[in-house]
């Protein structure tokens, strides 16, 4: 057979290292630990990528595909953070970076009928090594929260304003991980309410009620987030980012705090 030519290969000259270059929206089964049922399996949306020298004109793309299909029918956590080395080894390259995202599923009994339903949560793996062994693993949460506000109650005779909102959580861990499940429940208590997929008229009362007592604005929702992540040993660092989407407004209310808790992962 005539040999093919292997252009990614040739030299180029215009002196541009690329930081990140790889293959991005790769659909496949993965598996999570799940606090209930030890396990449940979703399907992931996968992007790997790596760095390519200057010197270097393109990448071998065909390579990230391999090293994910290496897991055959799916990836678990403890794969996925071996991800990027492989993909360093594979590739010859400095730096790797990973990212996973999928909805995690969780069933929630209604608050006074107890009735079930499922929600969903977008997770996403954020994974980064090098070839020095630096090794950075980021996991993002978003939860759907109800927020009312305090202003509007303050002033308002017969009611407040409410609004869906969207907390944004991210965490990297010091020590053991903690179940995805305690990071939703840490995020819903600091709200007005939690939302709920399936609600009959007790609970809509109680729901209605529930945010009615408990006003907070954009900023308190992630000073609450705020308060309550340093009482875990667990995280050296954290981010918390609120969105409201205004129910009076045509914009919406954000607020974000992130810290760097100095404690040795």
């Amino acid at each position: 057979m005539k040999e093919l030519k292997d252009t990614q290969n040739e030299p180029d000259t215009r002196q541009v290292s690329i930081d990140r270059v790889g293959v991005r929206g790769i659909r496949f089964p993965i598996v999570v630990s799940d606090k209930e049922h030890r396990t449940q399996s979703t399907v992931a949306t996968v992007s790997l990528m790596v760095d390519l020298p200057e010197e270097y004109k393109g990448t071998h793309m065909s390579r990230f595909v391999e090293a994910l299909h290496e897991h055959k029918r799916y990836l678990d956590v403890h794969t996925a953070v071996r991800l990027p080395n492989r993909l360093l080894d594979k590739l010859a390259a400095q730096r790797a970076h990973v990212e996973i995202e999928f909805p995690f599923f969780r069933t929630k009994k209604a608050p006074v009928t107890g009735m079930e339903g499922m929600m969903d949560y977008d997770v996403r793996f954020v994974i980064d090594a090098d070839r020095d062994g630096g090794n950075q693993f980021t996991l993002t949460i978003k939860v759907p929260v109800t927020t009312l506000c305090p202003c509007s109650k303050a002033m308002s005779e017969r009611g407040a304003h409410n609004q869906r909102g969207i907390v944004t959580y991210s965490v990297r861990f010091s020590g053991s991980a903690v179940w995805i499940e305690d990071l939703i429940d840490l995020i819903e208590g600091c709200a007005s309410c939690q939302l709920y997929s399936l609600l009959k008229r007790p609970d809509e009362k109680y729901v209605t009620d529930r945010a009615y007592e408990n006003p907070v604005f954009v900023e308190d929702l992630v000073r609450n987030v705020a308060v309550a992540t340093e009482h875990y040993k667990a995280f050296s660092w954290y981010r918390v980012e609120a969105e409201n989407f205004e129910s009076i407004h045509n914009h919406s209310a954000y607020a974000m705090v992130e810290r760097k808790l100095d404690r040795e992962p």
